[in-house]
């Protein structure tokens, strides 16, 4: 592992290891879109069973799969509601109007997390002048809220409200598995209250690409042909779940590294002038640095920072967010934050 460049950009910068790349060349494969390929069958039903669903698809990416989920929810002209920072509003391309002509209701949260009368009040009223509020969708954990878990009580009371109101309910997890350890409530309790999931292996899990949708076996049957037509049929594709099967077997319980060097970084950074981290939001693999110095903005301390061999990425005008993963050592987190104390004092 090279001590430079330090990479916390994202945890989907990491890197299949040799022990993941044996098994993608071992891997046996056959035509997906047949359904012949075994090493994706056993992926497709090892997920769904672990999340309590009757059936899975496999597809190249988290997007991918949000937008299959929000196709096979909706009709064109309803209304999806989510929470104003998460990735299917902010970072897939506005893929709900592209691909289901859906209009999303984005909410406000705090750190992500919606609260329920304001879902209530979103929802629209069953008349001819409104939408039809048909999704809502809750991602956990919350990327632009610094890996915040989405508490279950608050998700068990979505799911109470979208059930009295005939709405379906879709969770975007592709960092689920950081929650399932940090928490220790299974991946079963987590999907339990949702309609469909989706879980990502190319971030914290270190797979290269991929991702699993899981739900009702009608559900399943539906997004299958809507990842045919979004271009998403793959065929002797077992190499890349091959890789995501090792990732569950390998790659699970080790992302609590993840989380501690995360509150390590967030500790050092703490005592550093011009900046601010808040320790309490640290719950997971992800640090939110407020910059609070005029010497600097987000912008120009991620340029200056990557001069020095750390790669970080400023997510808006106050804040940088670094995003540890198995590709970062503590040893690297101490020799990041050196570089953060030198640049910060010059």
């Amino acid at each position: 592992m090279n001590n430079l460049p330090i990479d916390l950009r994202s945890d989907t910068v990491t890197r299949p290891s040799a022990a993941m790349r044996a098994a993608m060349a071992a891997a046996e494969v056959g035509d997906d879109v047949y359904g012949e390929d075994p090493s994706i069958n056993r992926l497709q039903q090892r997920v769904a069973e672990l999340v309590g669903k009757e059936a899975g698809i496999f597809v190249p990416s988290g997007t991918m799969s949000n937008q299959i989920a929000v196709k096979c929810h909706t009709q064109p002209g309803d209304e999806i509601i989510c929470e104003q920072d998460c990735h299917i509003y902010n970072y897939e391309a506005s893929g709900p109007a592209v691909n289901s002509l859906v209009m999303p209701r984005p909410i406000k949260g705090i750190r992500g997390v919606m609260n329920l009368e304001d879902v209530r009040q979103a929802i629209r009223p069953d008349n001819i002048h409104a939408g039809r509020t048909a999704l809502i969708t809750v991602e956990n954990t919350h990327n632009r809220a610094g890996g915040k878990i989405y508490p279950l009580e608050e998700i068990i009371k979505l799911h109470k409200l979208a059930r009295e109101r005939g709405i379906a309910l879709h969770l975007d997890g592709a960092r689920l598995w950081n929650a399932i350890v940090e928490t220790g409530v299974p991946a079963r309790e987590w999907a339990r209250y949702f309609d469909s999931v989706s879980l990502c292996f190319s971030k914290g899990l270190g797979a290269p690409i991929g991702s699993v949708l899981c739900g009702s076996s009608d559900f399943i049957k539906k997004a299958l042909r809507w990842r045919k037509i979004f271009g998403g049929g793959m065929r002797q594709a077992g190499v890349l779940a091959a890789a995501c099967l090792y990732a569950l077997d390998h790659n699970i319980e080790r992302l609590k590294e993840d989380h501690q060097n995360a509150r390590y970084l967030a500790q050092g950074l703490q005592s550093l002038d011009g900046l601010e981290v808040h320790l309490d939001h640290v719950e997971t693999n992800m640090v939110m640095i407020y910059v609070r110095t005029p010497k600097f903005t987000p912008a120009t301390l991620s340029r200056r920072l990557a001069e020095e061999g750390v790669l970080i990425n400023a997510v808006d005008h106050e804040r940088l967010r670094a995003v540890t993963h198995l590709d970062v050592n503590q040893s690297q987190i101490e020799a990041a934050l050196a570089i953060f104390k030198r640049i910060m004092s010059e």
